[in-house]
């Protein structure tokens, strides 16, 4: 997970929205997950573990704070004074948030959940998709509301796998622990279906539905088809030189970025004037370009 560290300019709208982000993961956790003691993934997750086998006054909200807080900090300096602000920030807003819907307001969270009952299935499945939406939100406002992000760019790198793999090992080994130590494996099990539902909504909510796609052409008449591919995606690309590694060649290879609904057009474009080209397709999570100069 990239954040832009060298942007320490912090931006009031950004904050409501953190705000919104807090309060969406808080209801999603307490409302379906935390009743019928379902288990978020990461931080949240091992906080509820603690709630449960802690005495009465050690809350969920405490251990969302004296756990997140410190590791924040800990990656200040690698992650930027930003990122950790509206990380904290948007921590004490779900913590916050969470105390209310469980002390305060008059909802009763202690036995099953308040709109799906005891249903394990409708809990870990809305709990997830609604807690992932508030994960999302954060992480698109440039910060993170769970201190594993934190944790995984941190040391996933020093061991020798990637973010992905270090996460999904903290949540594998905390879904252990917690079949472990409730004596049962029903909840666990579930709690990576909610798990499996917050990741996929996080992807969406950061990356969109539809991913742009990167086309890379290899071809010897790289300049008649990236004008084709202009007229048509009112679009430029940009083109390289190549040599052919068998043949040694001389070719060009046009890097051009379309979205998945005009692949066929662009092959059909690309084939038309090249029947030998070779296409290669890559998916695109970002695009950043300069406001001031859109082509390529």
């Amino acid at each position: 997970m990239n954040y832009n560290k060298n942007n320490n300019k912090l931006n009031l709208l950004t904050f409501v929205g953190l705000t919104i982000a807090g309060t969406i993961n808080a209801f999603g956790v307490t409302i379906f997950l935390f009743p019928v003691k379902l288990y978020d993934s990461g931080i949240s997750g091992l906080s509820m573990l603690l709630d449960q086998i802690t005495p009465s006054y050690l809350t969920l909200s405490l251990f969302l704070i004296i756990i997140n807080i410190p590791i924040f900090l800990y990656g200040l300096k690698k992650q930027g004074k930003a990122f950790t602000i509206y990380s904290i920030y948007t921590v004490i807003i779900y913590s916050f948030v969470s105390f209310l819907i469980m002390n305060v307001l008059p909802i009763d969270v202690n036995f099953v959940s308040p709109l799906a009952g005891s249903d394990l299935l409708l809990c870990a499945i809305f709990g997830g998709l609604i807690s992932g939406i508030g994960s999302g939100m954060t992480i698109k406002f440039g910060g993170a509301i769970d201190g594993i992000d934190v944790l995984s760019v941190t040391f996933a790198k020093k061991i020798g796998i990637s973010i992905g793999t270090f996460v999904l090992i903290f949540n594998t080994l905390l879904y252990i622990v917690c079949g472990i130590v409730i004596k049962s494996w029903v909840l666990p099990l579930y709690s990576i279906v909610t798990y499996y539902i917050g990741s996929k909504t996080v992807d969406f909510i950061v990356d969109g539905f539809d991913r742009s796609k990167c086309a890379m052409i290899v071809t010897t008449k790289a300049h008649a088809i990236s004008d084709a591919l202009s007229d048509a995606f009112q679009s430029s690309g940009t083109i390289v030189n190549a040599t052919g590694g068998y043949s040694k060649e001389q070719k060009n290879i046009i890097y051009f970025v379309i979205n998945h609904f005009q692949i066929n057009r662009l092959r059909e474009i690309v084939h038309d004037i090249d029947k030998d080209a070779f296409i290669s397709l890559h998916e695109v999570s970002d695009i950043i370009k300069n406001h001031e100069n859109n082509n390529m």
